[in-house]
């Protein structure tokens, strides 16, 4: 009897972080092919925009070219996604008198005017299975 009674449990457990849950992120609106794209994702809105110091951050760098990013095993959730194309492949985002030199991007469509956004305006909620994020990049100069 008790073996059935924690089988539920066990599933459930299991099924929380698998490398069945996948969040792709689709990139698009570069300018040119130079340098890299760094993407930051984090649940921690004390950590946003740039993940730094955050241990539980996922982060990745990729040629300016990739159309995509894949990120596997994510447990689900809430999830806020901050990209840039690091054009001279510095791995910084310049800016020029505090506005961005460099595209940069987040979830959930959020277009920048003054400022980055808050959390709760780029969280996106991240089920089990797939989910497919597109960013389109932004350049101010």
């Amino acid at each position: 009897m008790r073996v059935y009674a924690l089988a539920p449990l066990a599933l459930l457990t299991v099924a929380a972080a698998t490398p069945d849950n996948v969040l792709e992120v689709d990139v698009s609106g570069l300018r040119n092919a130079k340098g890299q794209i760094h993407v930051c994702i984090t649940q921690d809105p004390g950590h946003f925009p740039d993940c730094r110091g955050d241990p539980h951050a996922l982060t990745r760098t990729a040629a300016a070219t990739v159309g995509s990013l894949k990120f596997e095993g994510l447990t689900p959730g809430r999830y806020a996604i901050t990209l840039f194309h690091d054009e001279n492949g510095n791995q910084r985002l310049d800016t020029m008198l505090g506005i961005p030199r460099e595209g940069f991007g987040f979830s959930n469509k959020v277009v920048i005017r003054f400022g980055a956004p808050r959390f709760n305006a780029v969280a996106i909620q991240v089920p089990a299975g797939f989910t497919r994020e597109r960013i389109r990049l932004q350049y101010l100069l």
